[in-house]
């Protein structure tokens, strides 16, 4: 199965390292971020997981919920957990799903024979309150994530659901965003941007971002 941009996110029941995870229940009214580990005691996603711990103030502002993934059983969970904290100096404030049947990894499209045919790519899927897939990406196994680029993503997200703009190249929240192209009427856009705009081209206008 492939994930795709607008899908509604697949639910799923399964175990994790903090008991028994209906996955749409779970999420309740929240953002999602759902990311998958190739297996437990590995470097990279030991340092993924005690990163995202230490975001957990960063998420919470933009009422996001993380949730990881891997193909290992809870009881192997629970002592990588104890690994992550130790080393990571942080406390894993998320559940790890525990897929030893693979069965989430099938529906997400987790695991990809010309990398591995038994272990789950570093994919990560972000999922709107509405259980919209919102973003999508995956990671070479010897690549660690950027989080921050996570973060700047739900940022553009949950700004442009709201407001008729988009974000331009290497956007950053308060910085100028851009009108979409399909606003044409002059006194709707004074009204939505009361700050006014700049027209770099007929169809490229930028104006501060109209949350701050």
């Amino acid at each position: 199965m492939t994930i795709r941009l607008g899908d509604i996110a697949p639910d799923f029941e399964q175990d994790s390292s903090e008991g028994r995870i209906r996955f749409h229940e779970w999420l309740g009214d929240s953002w999602g971020i759902l990311f998958s580990h190739p297996a437990d005691f590995t470097p990279v996603c030991t340092t993924e997981l005690g990163f995202t711990a230490k975001l957990k103030d960063e998420f919470a502002k933009r009422g996001v919920k993380a949730i990881a993934l891997s193909v290992d059983p809870v009881d192997s969970h629970i002592k990588w957990i104890d690994d992550i904290n130790e080393t990571q100096n942080t406390a894993v404030n998320f559940p790890i799903i525990a897929d030893a049947d693979r069965k989430v990894s099938d529906l997400y499209d987790l695991i990809h024979p010309n990398a591995n045919d038994t272990l789950t790519v570093r994919s990560l899927f972000v999922i709107d309150p509405n259980k919209k897939v919102r973003l999508t990406i995956t990671y070479p196994a010897s690549t660690g994530r950027n989080f921050h680029e996570i973060l700047r993503v739900v940022d553009s997200l949950q700004l442009t659901d709201n407001y008729k703009v988009a974000t331009p190249a290497n956007w950053q929240d308060g910085e100028e965003v851009v009108i979409v192209p399909s606003l044409k009427d002059e006194t709707e856009i004074a009204q939505r941007f009361p700050k006014g705009y700049r027209a770099v081209k007929p169809y490229l206008r930028l104006t501060p971002q109209p949350n701050k």
